[in-house]
């Protein structure tokens, strides 16, 4: 049957499109959700202006106060955390005493953002604690230093690296403003934070241990497997080093023993390279005291009168004693303060605790021997590539690599001999990192002219000559030691005298002799940069290789020797007075000619050798009148080290000024100093008169000139002196003291 006409019409509604009539509009869906609704009002409670709030109260241009931000740090809305620490520098910047009452509040709300999972509230939040904490005075700081530190470590071992990463970016925060705390414990002797730093950097390299496994294998701590980036891997290299020199500054050893002994802290020069060719250390320590400044300060000092009136009980010459512990304290002496002198003296007596810190320090150079090798290789053919420019990051990552390398072997090879004796695969380590560094120094920058890769390189090149020191200085201290026992063996002497390929520590003491003559001559590194004259700080770091080459006595190089006596000779006779670098190279070379007339030192360096070699020193010992001269009152310092080393070498009669030709060159040029007679303006007083009132170097410059006259009178050497002293308060002194000539 056909099909009726209501089911032909059901069929076609379901394909037909529904005409609108006119004013109607379009229908809704039959499934359509009406989400409409009606309040009577709605409640906005940051943003209604009902709300009344107190205009006394400190707040942001967007009307938020000190608690509105607190509370914000915790919004759930990355964006909000973010403008709440914008608003917190904000305010503080307007209001800086709001943070007085309010800065144990402020650090417990920032430090739970260290490890947010967004990257920009952790970009801010460093921005913001970068521009806070330098303006926070330490004491005030410190305190909180547990809880922010708590917060770093934690997000150093975080499930994501960017986050660890940024950890460590706080991190070298910290390490500007609060050092010792970021340190505390780091060898696991005390309580701190600083052993769970040290394993959080170790972790991120993949070289994580436990340190109290010091005879087995190396332990991980980290279990993620993460290849750091290069940029990654250069922020927790540089913050490591930062780490490492701050904890190692203080690491008992001759170099710090001697700088805590030193009555002068300002000293330009470190001669821990000396401290191994002195029989006995207080040998060594009594040579440091030679041209270090008097004890008797200006406020100790008494008018010398030629005699002392019993019944005054001598107060006129106050009592200085000779241990040099004690002199750094005053006249006046607590029990605390002699307790802490007795414990300081009992330690260096005592190797015990320096015995536990060079094993956790050798402990940790093993541990990171492997990265630090590693790091270098895959930098080392694209830096030194001499076809291309290096990148300014794997450039830093290798000078990184030579700074951690430089703080490690440094405080274990500097360890007294007892201590460093235990550790016998150190030197071999450290030869092994340079052998890989060898072939490519002196580092040469080619196809740049960018300042800091300049300076990376200069650098560089710096720390492979004190690594090259420590080595050779190393060597010939067990030679010695070794010999004096009669007790060579086989072993040491296939270390004083390789046999392996190329001899590899024979090339690295010519390289190094070759690369420091060109810095003293002022000649460039590579044909493609100019030469560049040497800084305080680069002349101070050279010097330990500059001894070792000097002291060589094993290499049967004796001309390299001459060569770079010579070289440091006619350096420092050019160097300008004006020049920073002149007192160093005064105090190094004085030292140096002070050697001979010590009587428990036994090093090889010996003078009265080599004719011309002698003919330079006495050059050089009569030069110096004539900085004297120009240093003036402008650099007392060095001036002090002239005169103390003039005193010095002549009341021991060395043999490099015996002659009398050389004692009188020195009263003729010393008589300018005191006076000079001018052919318009006829007698004018000299540099002398200029000096302080109050200087021990006036009295000092009457007992060099006292010396030199008992060799052989000078009339003209006695006027100028008589001219310069008169109507002062050493005219009595000097009138008293000539007597006696």
């Amino acid at each position: 049957m056909p099909k009726s006409a209501k089911k032909r019409r059901d069929k076609a509604a379901d394909f037909s499109k529904a005409k609108l009539k006119l004013g109607k509009g379009k229908q809704l869906a039959s499934n359509a959700i009406d989400t409409s609704f009606k309040a009577r009002s709605i409640a906005l409670p940051t943003q209604s202006i009902a709300q009344e709030k107190d205009i006394t109260v400190p707040s942001t241009k967007r009307r938020l106060t000190f608690e509105d931000l607190i509370a914000h740090t915790k919004h759930y809305n990355a964006t909000t955390r973010k403008d709440a620490i914008l608003g917190l520098r904000e305010l503080l910047d307007a209001h800086w005493a709001l943070l007085d009452s309010s800065l144990a509040a402020l650090i417990n709300a920032c430090v739970r953002m260290i490890g947010d999972e967004d990257a920009s509230v952790r970009k801010a939040l460093l921005t913001f604690f970068s521009w806070l904490l330098p303006r926070i005075p330490q004491e005030d700081l410190v305190p909180h230093s547990p809880l922010l530190l708590l917060f770093t470590t934690s997000a150093q071992t975080h499930i994501f690296p960017e986050i660890r990463i940024d950890a460590i970016r706080f991190l070298n925060l910290f390490l500007e403003c609060i050092p010792q705390a970021v340190i505390a414990g780091w060898d696991e002797g005390t309580d701190g934070h600083g052993a769970r730093i040290l394993e959080g950097y170790l972790g991120i390299l993949n070289a994580g241990t436990k340190f109290g496994e010091t005879d087995g294998p190396l332990k991980a701590t980290s279990t993620a497997s993460v290849v750091l980036m290069p940029a990654s891997k250069l922020v927790v290299l540089q913050s490591l080093s930062t780490f490492l020199q701050s904890a190692l500054s203080s690491f008992a050893g001759p170099s710090s023993m001697s700088s805590q002994l030193s009555v002068d802290p300002s000293s330009s020069v470190d001669t821990w390279y000396l401290a191994s060719s002195f029989a006995k250390l207080e040998g060594y320590y009594a040579f440091e005291e030679l041209l270090q400044p008097g004890a008797q300060s200006s406020s100790q000092r008494r008018t010398w009168v030629e005699e002392v009136d019993p019944e005054d009980g001598g107060d006129d010459f106050p009592y200085f004693p000779s241990t040099p512990e004690l002199l750094l304290f005053g006249n006046q002496w607590s029990l605390h303060d002699l307790a802490d002198v007795a414990n300081a003296i009992g330690t260096s007596d005592c190797n015990n605790s320096d015995g536990a810190n060079a094993s956790f320090v050798t402990h940790l150079a093993r541990t990171l021997h492997s990265t630090l090798i590693a790091t270098f290789l895959d930098c080392a053919p694209a830096v030194f590539s001499p076809s291309s420019s290096p990148s300014e990051t794997e450039a830093q990552l290798i000078l990184a690599v030579a700074r951690i390398a430089r703080s490690l072997y440094g405080v274990i090879l500097q360890a007294p001999t007892p201590i460093k004796s235990n550790y016998t695969s150190t030197p071999e380590d450290l030869g092994a990192i340079l052998n890989y560094m060898t072939p490519y120094f002196p580092f040469k920058l080619s196809g740049s002219r960018d300042i800091k890769l300049e300076q990376a390189f200069q650098d560089l090149n710096l720390i492979f000559c004190e690594l090259s020191s420590l080595l050779v200085l190393t060597t010939h201290e067990e030679s010695s030691r070794l010999t004096r026992r009669g007790r060579i063996r086989q072993k040491s002497r296939a270390l004083l005298h390789p046999t392996h390929s190329n001899n590899t520590l024979s090339i690295q003491t010519l390289r190094v002799n070759e690369y420091i003559l060109q810095l003293l001559r002022g000649e460039p590194v590579s044909s493609s940069q100019l030469g560049k004259p040497l800084t305080p700080a680069a002349y101070s770091a050279l010097l330990p290789a500059i001894w070792a080459l000097l002291n060589d006595a094993t290499l049967d190089h004796r001309e390299v020797s001459n060569a770079m006596l010579l070289a440091i000779l006619e350096h420092s006779v050019k160097t300008s007075s004006k020049s920073a670098l002149k007192k160093p190279t005064l105090e190094f070379i004085s030292r140096l000619l002070l050697l001979d007339t010590e009587p428990l030192y036994q090093g090889s360096l010996r003078f009265g050798r080599d004719v011309r070699e002698d003919q330079k020193l006495e050059e050089w010992v009569t030069h110096l009148p004539q900085p004297l001269w120009e240093f003036g009152s402008n650099n007392l310092p060095a001036s002090e080290i002239i005169l103390r080393f003039l005193l010095r070498i002549l009341q021991r009669k060395s043999g490099l000024v015996h002659a009398t030709k050389t004692v009188a060159s020195l009263r003729s040029k010393l008589i300018p100093y005191f006076s000079i007679t001018h052919a318009v303006r006829g007698q004018l007083l000299g540099p002398y008169s200029k000096l302080p009132v109050s200087s021990p170097l006036r009295r000092l410059a009457l007992d060099l000139v006292v010396t030199l006259l008992q060799t052989g009178h000078d009339d003209s050497l006695c006027a100028a002196v008589d001219l310069a002293v008169a109507n002062t308060n050493e005219q009595c002194y000097w009138t008293h003291v000539r007597r006696h000539v």
